[in-house]
């Protein structure tokens, strides 16, 4: 393990981070901090990413930036209860490939996304992630399809990869909120085409789908345990879990606006429309949409865990960690602070 946080990091104990510069929104941000640091090991999983990234094919040209990002150090702060670099891998590959099925897919034109392709692509990307079992004369016609492209594989190679930790309901776990993002991407794509900025209320429910979900309900499974499928489906644990993806893709708006393009959208925009505000009104509120998801969070998870499963507890602490590092990525990040190269 890397060096430690210090002071207490668990439920109850967050406080509100500095971001980057005095005065800005970022400062209010509430958020615990890292619960471990370890920067040898987010360079080496980092390193093993981006080989594995240009392996399968995606961001073709782009690999010294996507270096630059630091994915690994993410998953490295976001995961403090291994330091099992394989592991730690295994996610890495399973984060990248929805980050590239958004750029690939959805934003970036220089990547190949197309909006009028954008339903077809998915369905064929989602036959890597739920394998699809065509009859023997066309199965060879899908293989060539998935071969072709480039998210598909990577999706291939990441769950493959992932099943060697998680047991079959964790990994069935993960297929269905990738299938729920997948959703959501189309929501996202009628409202390009459209030229239609949503209202708030409506784009907090696509972030309700379209966060970090997947990536935080593997969070037992890249621990080494396994939370019961029954207290997992508990609608208040559900609850807990979904409020924390929503938290961290909101924090993800907030500091990434300096990278987003005149076609995206995201929070502080919508909030900026619909309140007829500047920049710093709408980010203000955006700051404090994300606060109020995070003080929610912490309240119930620390009225949930004394009733629960020793399992139970320990997931809501792993989420609970999962958030601050990832707080602590997005702050110091050169992907949001410097240019890169790769999008969003």
């Amino acid at each position: 393990m890397g060096a430690l946080a210090p002071g207490p990091t668990g439920i109850g104990t967050a406080s509100t981070r500095l971001g980057v510069a005095a005065g800005r929104p970022e400062d209010r941000v509430y958020c615990p901090g890292p619960v471990r640091d370890d920067p040898a090991l987010g360079r080496d999983v980092n390193d093993r990413l981006v080989d594995w990234a240009r392996e399968v094919g995606i961001y073709h040209g782009q690999y010294e930036a996507l270096r630059g990002c630091g994915f690994g150090r993410l998953i490295m702060l976001t995961h403090p209860a291994t330091d099992d670099p394989d592991r730690l891998l295994a996610v890495a590959k399973v984060g990248l490939a929805l980050w590239s099925t958004d750029d690939h897919l959805v934003d970036e034109a220089v990547l190949g996304a197309d909006p009028a392709r954008l339903g077809s692509r998915l369905a064929i990307a989602f036959a890597a992630v739920d394998p699809a079992h065509l009859p023997a004369a066309y199965a060879p016609r899908l293989e060539r399809a998935l071969r072709d492209e480039p998210v598909a594989m990577a999706y291939r190679g990441a769950l493959d990869h992932f099943s060697r930790y998680a047991s079959v309901t964790q990994l069935a776990r993960l297929r269905h909120e990738i299938c729920v993002m997948f959703m959501a991407y189309n929501q996202e794509a009628e409202w390009r085409r459209d030229r239609r900025t949503p209202p708030v209320w409506e784009y907090l429910v696509h972030r309700h789908f379209n966060g970090f979900l997947p990536c935080i309900v593997s969070v037992d499974a890249v621990a080494g345990y396994e939370l019961p499928p029954a207290e997992f489906a508990d609608p208040r644990v559900r609850r807990v879990f979904t409020m924390a993806g929503s938290a961290c893709v909101l924090l993800n708006d907030i500091y990434s606006r300096g990278r987003e393009s005149d076609a995206d959208t995201d929070l502080p925009k919508v909030v900026a429309a619909e309140r007829r505000c500047g920049e710093r009104e709408a980010l203000d509120h955006s700051v404090d949409l994300h606060n109020e998801l995070m003080h929610t969070i912490e309240a119930e998870a620390a009225a949930l865990g004394p009733a629960g499963t020793p399992a139970l507890r320990r997931a809501l602490a792993d989420i609970w960690a999962w958030l601050g590092g990832s707080h602590e990525w997005h702050a110091t990040s050169p992907r949001y602070h410097h240019t890169t190269g790769v999008t969003s």
